[in-house]
């Protein structure tokens, strides 16, 4: 044996293997989850997308494709800013457990305890504990209009929002049903602002943002370089990708939807969030605290503490994505080998599942394979319906699906999303056309007639409007949603 012993030989041969996995994974991004990557948005003509895999305490991959804006020459790459949508919620949780630590707030304790003006017309609100609300059990409904085109800035728009919640109805009994809800995530916000005395926008960015060295993240959008943002892509009224008419920004909903962040940084909110609450001789949280943020309980096992639990090829993830108009964001956590993923793209019909598998497959050591690419029975139809018109449309439908059923998507999102794109557009014509080939396509899905039902409704027909609702409540007795409208349609 050597002078230098044994035990330092051992430390070089770990330093050595950290070096050599680092290296090799790094050397795989650019060789074999690029080029995957790089095909997928030539393909789908994606405006920009970012990706990252963190690994072995430190950001080992960075990629970047296409530009800041359509037609620009402002590359992205890891210092490009996106709207991060409702991966912003992480952070709220996050708000949340660093008031428990302090013993400011108990997670079932009732919200009304901490935010004594929050109140709804449905008087059981007086019982929702904020571990339902950050749960998603709250019984609270959702957001319908997120008022992008009417964006306020003032410090006062938060709590006005949630003053203004007093006319909404639960639709469920708090605890007794998963129900996603943006708006519920709106009063925790207001929370964290009344029980700590600071904006929630302010909260976040002293106790969490800068601690991390999150130095190019933000939630107020003025406070965003602009030479770093990118602009939001949608599909046009075309039908063909353009910018949005509208940027995600309304502080009324900051809580749900508004951090602006990069690669860089989320990378370094992944390594804290890895080391259960430690980053760089910085700490959020404490150690334990996550046996509560990361453990689901009860009868819904899908979700902790805002954050999803799942598994991706039997290994467990901690996750939330986000999207919102013209933005698609991922967040992946693997904790046992302490990695992660982050995605974001400034195109909101990205396919972020896929994309997300290729980059969970590299950083588990495998080969991304090439993502199977089919156009969207949606761009078919709603491009025939803008040129020749809605017959057109319902024929080139059913000309496709008889004579080309494996080279394009029919999966039931893609007839449903284009249907909401036309209502947004006002179309409610070409939008009833459309869900109604869904529906007959999807006779046994609860969603396709409550989506029928919703243009129907949008368009004045309120008779067709019932009907497709009490057809999507016979196929799902579930669907609160429909049993609210309607409840509305025979008040009405």
């Amino acid at each position: 044996m050597s002078p230098m012993g044994r035990s330092g030989w051992i430390a070089i041969l770990a330093i050595w293997a950290f070096g050599a996995r680092a290296q090799s994974l790094d050397g795989r991004c650019r060789t074999e989850l690029r080029p995957v990557l790089q095909a997928l948005v030539t393909e789908l003509k994606i405006p920009g997308l970012a990706v990252g895999i963190v690994a072995e305490g430190k950001l080992v991959c960075a990629e970047g494709f296409g530009a800041r804006k359509l037609g620009g020459t402002d590359a992205i790459d890891a210092e490009s800013l996106f709207h991060m949508a409702s991966v912003t919620k992480t952070f709220v949780a996050t708000a949340l457990m660093q008031l428990v630590e302090q013993g400011k707030v108990d997670l079932d304790a009732p919200v009304v305890q901490y935010v004594s003006y929050f109140r709804l017309k449905d008087e059981r609100y007086k019982a929702i504990t904020v571990r339902q609300m950050a749960r998603h059990i709250s019984g609270m409904p959702d957001v319908e209009d997120y008022e992008w085109n009417k964006p306020v800035y003032d410090d006062g728009a938060l709590a006005r929002y949630v003053k203004s919640l007093s006319g909404e109805m639960l639709i469920a009994a708090p605890g007794t049903m998963f129900r996603y809800s943006n708006m519920a995530f709106e009063v925790l916000g207001d929370l964290v602002a009344e029980v700590s005395g600071e904006t929630f926008e302010g909260y976040v960015e002293r106790h969490i943002l800068t601690p991390l060295g999150m130095k190019s993240s933000t939630l107020l959008v003025k406070k965003a370089d602009p030479s770093k943002l990118t602009t939001p892509h949608v599909l046009n009224s075309n039908i063909e990708i353009g910018v949005s008419p509208v940027f995600p920004y309304n502080r009324m909903h900051a809580p749900s939807s508004t951090l602006y962040s990069n690669i860089n940084d989320m990378s370094r909110y992944a390594m804290a969030n890895l080391n259960r609450g430690e980053l760089d001789g910085s700490r959020i949280l404490q150690t334990r605290t996550y046996d509560t943020l990361w453990t689901p309980q009860g009868d819904f096992k899908q979700v902790g503490i805002s954050w999803f639990v799942g598994k991706y090829r039997d290994e467990q993830t901690v996750a939330h994505a986000g999207g919102d108009t013209g933005f698609r964001s991922n967040l992946v956590l693997l904790p046992a080998r302490k990695a992660a993923v982050i995605a974001m793209s400034n195109y909101d019909r990205v396919p972020m599942g896929d994309i997300t598998n290729a980059l969970l497959d590299t950083a588990m050591g495998m080969t991304p394979k090439p993502i199977a690419i089919k156009t969207s029975i949606a761009l078919e139809v709603g491009r025939t319906m803008v040129k020749d018109g809605i017959e057109a449309g319902q024929r080139r439908y059913g000309d496709l699906k008889k004579t080309q059923p494996n080279a394009y998507d029919f999966r039931e999102n893609q007839l449903n999303q284009l249907g909401y794109m036309f209502m947004q557009d006002r179309k409610y014509k070409e939008a009833i056309a459309v869900l109604r080939l869904n529906a007959e396509a999807y006779p046994e899905s609860s969603n396709a007639y409550d989506s029928l039902g919703e243009a129907y409704l949008r368009a004045g027909d309120t008779r067709q409007a019932a009907e497709n609702y009490e057809r999507s409540l016979k196929l799902d007795p579930k669907n609160k949603n429909a049993e609210d409208h309607l409840r509305k349609l025979k008040v009405q």
